[in-house]
């Protein structure tokens, strides 16, 4: 009976035990189940299977990125925050989940190449709160967007985009360069300043930092951040506020109120911002945040994530649009000389300009600032020193075009009608300037303006902006953009550490990633370090003379300016044909060599001729470059190098004619602050 109680216990016990693991296996099972259904990761990589983007969707949404292996980007949260309805990236259901492989190519129009290859694969996830979220892998990076397709319109409260650095690892920022307090103040800015380069954790937390901007991985890896198709929503700066490895976006909040005021009356200052930063329609296209990635710092010199990014031309018949290059009056003060007339804002100076400008083959002519009267904003006050209809019509008689200058706020007055107004006359576009920000309604400006002058066939090179976003590819005649700390600043600038040479060997690597820039170039008057002073009158370059040259080759600018005196290049005539010769649009695009804020070579294509280029910072420099590409044949190069003096006295270079050799290892030397520049054709 003892045996048979013990039995009936133990078999009682052993039942208790099966089940207790059946609730604990049936436990364990619903905790994997529910762990699963509200965590779920979604990966995507790039052609070349080095990129990997793996993307988690739980209560919130937040991507990490790895090249080769090496994690770059943590765990970093995407998210919307809305106004009248459910965020986007908040506790967000996903609807399907599909991806996709694509090849193909673009033909690009006043780009740095004639053709850019589109591969990549992409991840869209699609959610039950009327959004989607698509992630873009190619092998130069990746980028992501959310797309709404809402019952109705809303607000954008806040965005949430962020990037957190595996390390703290080095990074040129260039940061928004007045420092005004608050921060917020920051959004109104010119978007012209030199890099700082310290750690992530080192940014100063009280300061914006517009984009395009880079950092330095392990391995010699480069991270740069840039945007693309910025349509009716603000651009995005970034701040450090916590002294961690992260990077958050900041964006401008909506104008609430502004009023005519800044330079000359010609700006629109805003006085009051909204609580949110865009009004948005239901379905939206968001930009594309943009995460290039490569091994070798020159890879950079040839990236095109941003063009390749933007919305498709808008404008089908181009053959109006006409690339070129522009003798430019306001850099060299309207500095003519050894004429019979007094030089300044008149008619008889501009047609000195022209005379220059068709005995070069030179495309265009500017009107900067002062052909209207100043003060008034009103660009049908032409000031009584100039007959704009003589002078258009002299130049038209000389194959040479008119560009006129305008501020903001004197050509968003009456657009339309400036617009038709000097186009009837002759007018071939405008350089519109003093924008200074980057909210919702200034980037609307932007592409008002540039499809009005489309409807009136009207190039517009956009000055005082923010960077390109790839509006040049949606709207053509958007044929160039400013936000670039160019030569101008040598009119006023004093030499401080991050000086115009060292920017020169940095922009190419970070600010020419998201596409053409006015830097205006080509000063006659050069100055070595210790020469170098700011004279607004008669200006200086820094660096030697075939710096200048060599910047006309590295610097992608479909409209380019010759920033010096007519008098000073004709007394120049060597130079002035060379650069009158360079092409300002190419079919194709070789990195060659480069170290960023150090130095750099590209080679780049027009037709059957190779044109080189290379830039050092102060150090002297010898390369050897590997002239490969051109494949099998003879050819002869006519060399601008630096003269053995040119440490010294700038301006001096020898020019030369050299056999390229066979092996294709081209050695050069450049001076301190120096270039290099080639033309190659085949014998």
């Amino acid at each position: 009976m003892i045996v048979a109680k013990r039995y009936f216990k133990l078999e009682l016990n052993l039942i208790k035990v099966f089940y207790m693991k059946k609730v604990i296996l049936a436990l364990a099972l619903f905790l994997m189940c529910s762990y699963s259904f509200a965590q779920k990761v979604y990966q995507v990589k790039s052609p070349d299977g080095k990129l990997n983007v793996s993307v988690s969707v739980d209560k919130s949404i937040s991507y990490s990125l790895s090249f080769n292996g090496n994690e770059l980007i943590t765990p970093s949260v995407v998210a919307m925050q809305l106004d009248g309805m459910k965020s986007f990236g908040v506790e967000s259901k996903v609807k399907s989940a599909k991806t996709l492989s694509h090849s193909g190519s673009i033909v690009a129009f006043a780009y740095k190449k004639a053709k850019v290859d589109d591969n990549y694969n992409e991840l869209v996830l699609q959610f039950k709160e009327n959004f989607s979220l698509i992630f873009r892998a190619y092998n130069e990076g990746v980028a992501y967007r959310f797309v709404s397709n809402a019952k109705k319109d809303f607000k954008v409260v806040a965005e949430d985009a962020s990037f957190n650095f595996a390390k703290d690892w080095n990074t040129f920022i260039p940061y928004e360069r007045d420092n005004q307090q608050p921060y917020e103040k920051q959004f109104y800015n010119s978007f012209e300043n030199v890099y700082t380069h310290t750690s992530l954790s080192q940014l100063d937390p009280n300061r914006i930092a517009f984009l395009p901007m880079v950092v330095e991985a392990d391995n010699g890896v480069k991270i740069c951040i840039a945007e693309a198709d910025l349509e009716h929503y603000p651009g995005m700066f970034v701040r450090n506020a916590d002294h961690n490895n992260s990077l958050k976006g900041e964006f401008a909040p909506c104008p609430k109120e502004t009023v005519q005021g800044g330079h000359n009356n010609l700006e629109r200052l805003v006085k009051s911002r909204e609580p949110f930063i865009a009004r948005c329609s239901a379905n939206t296209n968001f930009p594309w945040r943009i995460i290039s990635v490569v091994s070798d710092d020159k890879d950079l010199l040839n990236n095109d994530m941003v063009y390749r990014l933007a919305s498709p031309s808008r404008v089908q018949d181009k053959s109006w649009i006409k690339p070129g290059k522009v003798a430019w009056d306001w850099w060299n003060d309207w500095g003519i000389y050894q004429v019979d007339f007094k030089a300044g804002v008149n008619t008889e100076t501009y047609k000195a300009y022209i005379d220059f400008a068709s005995k070069n083959h030179i495309e265009y002519v500017i009107l900067d600032e002062g052909w209207a009267v100043n003060g008034q904003a009103d660009l049908f006050q032409v000031v009584p020193e100039i007959d704009l209809k003589e002078i258009i019509d002299y130049a038209h008689s000389k194959n040479v075009d008119i560009i006129l200058w305008a501020g903001c706020y004197a050509f968003d007055r009456d657009m339309e009608h400036v617009c038709k107004y000097y186009s009837e006359m002759g007018v071939k576009g405008f350089k519109v300037d003093f924008m200074n920000h980057d909210d919702q309604a200034m980037v609307d400006f932007h592409y008002r303006a540039a499809a009005m002058g489309a409807k009136y066939h009207l190039l517009m090179d956009f000055h005082g902006t923010y960077k390109p976003t790839g509006l040049n590819r949606t709207y053509p005649n958007v044929i160039n953009f400013e936000g670039v700390n160019g030569l101008e600043q040598m009119k006023w600038g004093e030499l401080k550490k991050d000086d115009q040479v060292v920017y020169d060997v940095t922009i190419p690597f970070i600010r020419m990633v998201a596409g053409p820039m006015d830097y205006t170039q080509g000063a006659m008057r050069n100055a070595s370090r210790a020469n170098y002073r700011p004279v607004n009158s008669d200006p200086m370059s820094q660096g030697t003379r075939c710096h200048q040259l060599a910047e006309y080759v590295i610097f992608t600018s479909p409209l380019n300016m010759l920033c010096d005196s007519p008098t000073h290049y004709e007394k120049e005539q060597e130079c002035t044909d060379f650069i009158s010769a360079v092409p300002t649009v190419w079919d194709e695009t070789v990195p060659l060599s480069g170290k960023i804020g150090e130095y750099v070579a590209v080679a780049r294509r027009k037709g059957n001729t190779w044109y080189v280029g290379a830039l050092t910072d102060w150090s002297r420099r010898t390369l050897t470059l590997d002239l490969s590409f051109l494949g099998d044949g003879d050819f002869t190069g006519e060399v601008f190098a630096d003269g053995v003096n040119a440490d010294k006295i700038a301006s001096d270079y020898q020019k030369s004619s050299i056999e390229i050799p066979a092996d294709r290892q081209l050695s050069i030397t450049m001076a301190q602050g120096g270039g290099y520049a080639l033309k190659i054709v085949r014998k």
